[in-house]
C-alpha cells in the first residue's frame, strides 16, 4: 500500500470512495459540490488537499484536508475533513497511514495542529484515533444557513 496525493487520473476510483464516505455518514452533497471539491483538490490557489491510499493499483482510501488561520497561534492549524476506507480495508492500517500522511504534510506546512472529527456512534474509529491524537473534550455545534 501506498499513500500519495490524488491525482486527476484518479477520479473514477475516487468518486466511489467518496459517496462511501457520504453515505456512511447518512448524507448526500449535489452534484455541484461534488464537482467543486474535486476541482479543489487541483487549484493552487486553494488549501484544500486529498491524499489517497493505494493497493495494487486500487484506491483502497481517502483523506481530505485543509488549512486555515486560528486564533489561538500565529501557524496555521489543518483540519482533516473526510477520512475514509473500503470496508474490507478497515482494522488494516489504511486509516492510520492517511492520518499519518496529512500530519506529515501539515507538519511541512508549517502548521501548528491537526484536529478532525468522528461522529459519537462511530467507535471504531474512534478506536484508532485515542491511538493517534487527543480527545479535548469539545462539543461541536452548528446551524445550516441556507
Amino acid at each position: 500500500m501506498i499513500i500519495r496525493a490524488v491525482t486527476p487520473a484518479d477520479r473514477a476510483q475516487w468518486e466511489p470512495l467518496w459517496q462511501g464516505y457520504l453515505t456512511f455518514y447518512k448524507t448526500s452533497v449535489r452534484p455541484e459540490v461534488t464537482e467543486t471539491t474535486w476541482a479543489r483538490f487541483f487549484n493552487g490557489l486553494e488549501p484544500m488537499h486529498a491524499f489517497v491510499a493505494e493497493d495494487k493499483g486500487e484506491l483502497v482510501g481517502l483523506v481530505h484536508y485543509l488549512y486555515h488561520r486560528n486564533t489561538w497561534m500565529i501557524e496555521p492549524v489543518c483540519y482533516l475533513q473526510d477520512l475514509f476506507t473500503r470496508d474490507d480495508q478497515r482494522g488494516t492500517g489504511v486509516g492510520r497511514a492517511l492520518i499519518e500522511a496529512v500530519y506529515g504534510a501539515a507538519k511541512a506546512a508549517g502548521a501548528g495542529r491537526v484536529y478532525w472529527m468522528t461522529h459519537e456512534t462511530n467507535l471504531p474509529a474512534q478506536a484508532l484515533y485515542d491511538t493517534l491524537a487527543d480527545k479535548p473534550g469539545f462539543i461541536q455545534y452548528r446551524k445550516a444557513l441556507g
